[in-house]
């Protein structure tokens, strides 16, 4: 089982690195096209209404459901068997991750202290794009301690769950009762269904369908519904035979980085940089993102896991050098800051001002994760 769980792990890393050379490709084509002749198609094309909402927002709202039900096969797959099944293997990951949520969070709130319309944006800088800063991990090579790679992975699956909690608590619309029984009842259809035992994949499939439409109309946001459905699949083996959370995993994984994905980072990512003024850059909402995103998840990665290495609770990975290139890394939130970013703010000037925000402080993370990684590659002396 234990070597099952190495090869899986390991396979889910070159998986997700994957997923981030192809999601920087596609956020480079939208910007690129974003400052092209083809601009003009490029907006109308994500604005052209489908079945009474734009693709942008099917996008967004539809195709993403199953980036998350994934996020919530990858979190069941760490509790259950992986690097968050013990209390000793999560320790760790889960307080550097809540220093890195705190941090940027804090940064953030202090630059936008007063106005409540940018308040909003709190939670933008928080989050960690796992595909993204695998994938920079990936172009250091192979003399990243295989250490580290564990521990981002779990840091950002626990990033992830943070977001999921997040957009669930505090980016709601008005709730409908009759559509949150619904919702009730689905999730206690896919309890018992897991209690007794089923394991056909269909059947978790169309009750998931049925309780994501509950939630769509509840005032709940619909990516809820992913995750909660994903957590109820059984992870548990039978034999030789993969569990039905596994295979599900390893179906849905390649149509997650080959399209959903992609189509959402060249949805979101288009920023028409002519049009970016310096009252745009220097707005307290871009840069509390890009403030948040660079020094915010550094300072409070690195003070919660230092913290904790004093008060004798966890031993760090990695030469030092090496886990503050890791601390770094953590600043690349793109696709759920993007993600929380919509869900935020509705206006153009305000959408923008956080495209800028994300796309700048992950970059300059990203860049200096890898300069630092690279330059601390092999342990300290």
């Amino acid at each position: 089982m234990v070597l099952k769980h190495i090869s899986s792990l390991a396979g889910f890393i070159t998986g997700e690195a994957k997923a981030g050379l192809i999601l920087m490709g596609a956020a480079v084509l939208a910007l690129i096209v974003a400052n092209s002749p083809l601009a003009g198609a490029y907006n109308a094309v994500l604005h052209a209404a489908l079945l009474g909402k734009s693709l942008a927002h099917w996008i967004n709202d539809g195709l993403m459901v199953v980036f998350f039900f994934l996020v919530g096969l990858e979190i069941k797959r760490e509790v259950v068997v992986g690097e968050l099944s013990t209390r000793a293997k999560a320790a760790l990951p889960v307080i550097a991750a809540a220093g890195g949520m705190a941090g940027p969070a804090i940064i953030y709130a202090a630059l936008n202290a007063g106005d409540s319309d940018a308040l909003r944006g709190w939670a933008i800088p928080t989050a960690t794009d796992i595909a993204f800063a695998l994938g920079i991990l990936a172009l250091v090579g192979s003399r990243v301690s295989p250490a580290l790679k564990v521990f981002l992975t779990a840091l950002a699956v626990i990033d992830d769950l943070g977001a999921i909690l997040i957009i669930a608590i505090f980016y709601t619309a008005d709730l409908s009762g009759l559509a949150l029984a619904a919702a009730a009842l689905c999730i206690a259809v896919l309890v018992a269904m897991n209690r007794f035992g089923v394991r056909a994949i269909a059947a978790y499939v169309v009750v998931g369908v049925l309780f994501w439409l509950a939630v769509l109309e509840s005032g709940v946001h619909a990516t809820v519904a992913g995750v909660v459905t994903a957590l109820c699949i059984p992870a548990d083996q039978e034999g030789d035979a993969p569990s039905p959370s596994v295979r599900l995993e390893g179906g849905v994984h390649p149509y997650v980085i080959y399209l959903i994905l992609p189509l959402f980072a060249f949805a979101n990512a288009g920023v028409a940089l002519g049009h970016i003024t310096a009252a745009a850059v220097f707005d307290p909402v871009t840069l509390g993102i890009v403030l948040g995103l660079f020094f915010g998840k550094q300072a409070g990665v690195l003070a919660a896991a230092y913290g904790a290495r004093a008060l004798g609770w966890v031993q760090l990975p990695g030469s030092p050098g090496q886990f503050y290139g890791i601390a770094l890394l953590t600043g690349v939130g793109f696709t759920m800051s993007l993600f929380i970013g919509n869900l935020a703010f509705t206006g153009p000037e305000r959408l923008a001002e956080v495209k800028i925000g994300v796309l700048a402080g992950s970059l300059i993370s990203g860049i200096a994760g890898y300069l630092i990684m690279r330059s601390a590659s092999a342990p300290d002396k």
